[in-house]
């Protein structure tokens, strides 16, 4: 194999040098394991049976090949606190993007609505805390670029109308897979981003051009005063994520220094 040069931003290194001392203990975050590892425990079962050799009397175990269970059936709705079906997932969806919030909102690539963020089962409301029939009831977060917010919807599963609407600024929930991919985009197109794509030629001697070809994590960044250019001071009121690039079936890349601004689609590098 040849031999890797280490000389430019982001030095390829060995998975888990990175991961332990230069990402995980510093910011916080855990990154995953290396890839194409075998995880084939999950819903699978594997025998053994005594098979007879002929001749000698002795049993030798032989493996069954592996059975995957199937996931029970799924209903169209959930009872209690169980988690939202996909089917709820999708109507607490379409009911809490309504015209105004589509017409008006901005995704990440600058296209009309918002950023889809997430969809979690609500907290049961304080006095109905023991009451076994309490509707259910699911928020839905978007991010708008448009004006950097936050926008939760709650919605009751069983009356079908959204019961609240909550519009903040300046809360950054963590960083979606789409918003992830986007951001890498924005890297690889940079001119800081250079380091990258050359770190990933250097490992692997082809081209970088898309997230595709990584496995992604991120998380998001804040300004901190005086410890960043100026072009990253909106960091916090602006949606800013770091990300952390693996090689895919390969080593990470490190670009901790290189922060993507979404809302003002720039990248900017960390002194």
């Amino acid at each position: 194999m040849r031999k890797i040069v280490h000389r430019h931003l982001g030095k390829v290194v060995a998975g888990a040098a990175i991961a332990v001392a230069g990402t995980a203990v510093m910011v916080g975050v855990t990154l995953p394991g290396s890839a194409g590892a075998d995880e084939s425990s999950g819903g699978l079962r594997v025998g053994n049976q005594a098979a007879q050799q002929g001749g000698q009397g002795q049993g030798q175990a032989a493996v069954e090949p592996g059975v995957v269970e199937r996931a029970p059936a799924e209903g169209d709705k959930g009872t209690g606190r169980d988690p939202l079906t996909d089917d709820e997932t999708k109507r607490v969806e379409q009911i809490a993007l309504n015209r105004q919030l589509l017409t008006s909102g901005e995704n990440v690539e600058g296209q009309r609505g918002p950023q889809r963020i997430g969809v979690d089962l609500a907290d049961p409301e304080e006095n109905e805390l023991d009451d076994p029939n309490a509707p259910r009831r699911a928020d839905v977060t978007f991010y708008d670029y448009k004006d950097d917010s936050l926008v939760t919807k709650t919605v009751n599963l069983d009356s079908g109308k959204v019961e609240r609407t909550d519009t903040q600024h300046g809360v950054q929930p963590p960083i979606s897979r789409d918003e992830m991919v986007e951001a890498a985009k924005l890297l690889i197109a940079d001119p800081l981003g250079a380091g990258l794509r050359a770190d990933y030629k250097d490992a692997t001697g082809k081209e970088l051009t898309s997230p595709d070809q990584l496995t992604l994590n991120s998380m998001v960044y804040r300004a901190t005063s005086g410890a960043q250019p100026a072009l990253l001071a909106k960091c916090g009121e602006h949606r800013c994520v770091r990300l952390f690039p693996k090689v895919k079936n390969g080593s990470w890349i490190d670009a901790r220094q290189l922060v993507i601004d979404l809302s003002a689609r720039k990248v900017g590098k960390l002194g």
